[in-house]
């Protein structure tokens, strides 16, 4: 008898009581995206915090590492309930860079202006994302449609304080 995986014994013993394999595959990848976009989007918040320059410099700086908090926080709720579904998750740097449909920001010193319209640019595309994996969660499973509306809240969120910052003109 050939050897199980870790994986394939959990699965074995730990199947999802109303869940079937499809769906939990379906669940997991719709997860599996928004935790790539929450992954990289902390470490863009953390890259900007670090190369940040400009007049405003303090607030947005302080702003950036809120940011980073909040969505490691989401990423963690969101690869948890994968888990919890029976699906193992990646959420190493090799395997988002690979995944991710989010664009780098440049390397070097960004400057504050820049950098509130590049985050903003990325957030809008992960919300898009987010809300397109809410709409399908909504038929799949109530559970994790409710920890994606949460994260998108949270996306929206810091794209309005993000913008807010915007010179008004």
């Amino acid at each position: 008898m050939a050897s199980r995986t870790a994986t394939e014994q959990f699965a074995s013993t730990h199947a999802h009581p109303t869940l079937g394999g499809s769906e939990r595959r379906e669940i997991g990848a719709l997860l599996e995206r928004s935790l790539i976009d929450l992954i990289d989007l902390s470490l863009m918040a953390k890259q900007a915090h670090w190369n940040l320059v400009g007049p405003r410099f303090r607030a947005l700086h302080l702003h950036l590492d809120e940011i980073t908090d909040e969505l490691r926080e989401q990423s963690d709720i969101i690869a948890e309930r994968s888990v919890q579904i029976g699906i193992f998750v990646d959420g190493q740097s090799g395997h988002v860079a690979e995944h991710t449909e989010l664009d780098p920001l440049p390397q070097g010193a960004i400057a504050d202006e820049r950098a509130i319209e590049l985050l903003s640019e990325r957030l809008a595309g992960a919300i898009d994302r987010g809300r397109d994996a809410m709409g399908k969660l909504g038929e799949l499973d109530s559970a994790s449609e409710d920890l994606m509306i949460a994260a998108v809240q949270v996306l929206e969120k810091q794209l309005w304080m993000l913008r807010s910052q915007e010179a008004v003109g």
